[in-house]
């Protein structure tokens, strides 16, 4: 497990990253997210020992990180680090020798995840014919050739078309499936909010928001659609919530008093049929505006 402990990092008078704390568990996908600024990439480059920390720590399986064990994680920058002029294969070999695996092995390993991402067909090709998403991929496979004994990756799936994040989602199950704790950073709110077991949510350099996203919605506001047979103006009237829209037989409030919802639906049943009283759960783009605002 990657611990991360009061984590601060400043620039001149800047503060950056301020007293950041969270865990990163075995076989568990983290989602890290926050905008830009946020201080993330800061974040992930201290945990990887690329950038200095000025106060806090890093642990790894309950003692603090060493850079041996970071040697054996898996990293992928937020800007592209590979060589253009060199071809992908031998580059993916390249730098999976350097994180210990045999030739072969790292052969064998870049042919079969450059399979996977569909690029077996571009293997010979030096890396700047590649498209822009297609350097992408190989940067992940990059990341992801020495089985990481962790995963840190900045934005991942920024540049990918639906296929290559489906290929690149079941990767990171798969890693994370045999217990490597997986930690990545991304804007993409609706893919993180279906892939992550646990959101951390950063913002000025402070997490305001840990947790599943289940748990992060509890915090979110109480809300109902009731939709009716006519018109329901009428939910304006009731004490004790705020009407979020009202749009002709259909209404969202928002309860601000217990029990509020209750005088709602009594209220509707009145009125005529009731053809619709349900709670909406918030987005967790609308968790994130509430908790980074």
């Amino acid at each position: 497990m990657l611990e991360i402990t009061d984590l601060t990092r400043r620039f001149g008078d800047v503060t950056a990253v301020d007293g950041v704390s969270f865990d990163v568990r075995g076989g568990l996908l983290t989602g890290f997210v926050g905008g830009n600024g946020a201080g993330k990439t800061t974040t992930m480059r201290m945990v990887m020992g690329v950038l200095g920390i000025d106060g806090g720590a890093v642990h790894w399986n309950g003692r603090p990180v060493t850079p041996r064990d970071q040697r054996g994680f898996g990293y992928m920058p937020e800007e592209r680090g590979l060589y253009p002029k060199q071809r992908v294969i031998d580059q993916l070999v390249y730098l999976a020798q350097l994180k210990g695996m045999t030739a072969a092995a790292a052969r064998a390993a870049a042919e079969e995840h450059l399979e996977r991402f569909g690029l077996a067909e571009r293997a010979t090709a030096r890396l700047q014919e590649l498209s822009l998403g297609n350097q992408q991929r190989v940067q992940v496979v990059a990341a992801l050739l020495h089985r990481p004994s962790a995963l840190v990756l900045d934005e991942p799936f920024s540049g990918l078309d639906p296929t290559a994040v489906d290929s690149m989602a079941d990767l990171l199950r798969e890693h994370a499936s045999t217990g490597v704790p997986v930690l990545f950073s991304s804007h993409q709110l609706d893919l993180v909010e279906k892939l992550c077991d646990r959101l951390v949510i950063l913002s000025r350099g402070r997490v305001v928001a840990v947790g599943d996203a289940d748990e992060l919605r509890s915090r979110g506001p109480v809300r109902f659609r009731v939709t009716l047979d006519r018109d329901a103006g009428w939910v304006r009237e009731v004490r004790g919530i705020h009407v979020v829209d009202v749009d002709g037989p259909s209404a969202l409030v928002e309860v601000l008093e217990e029990g509020a919802e209750q005088a709602v639906l009594r209220e509707a049943a009145e009125r005529g049929t009731v053809r619709e009283f349900t709670p909406v759960r918030p987005a967790l783009a609308d968790i994130y505006r509430e908790v980074a605002a």
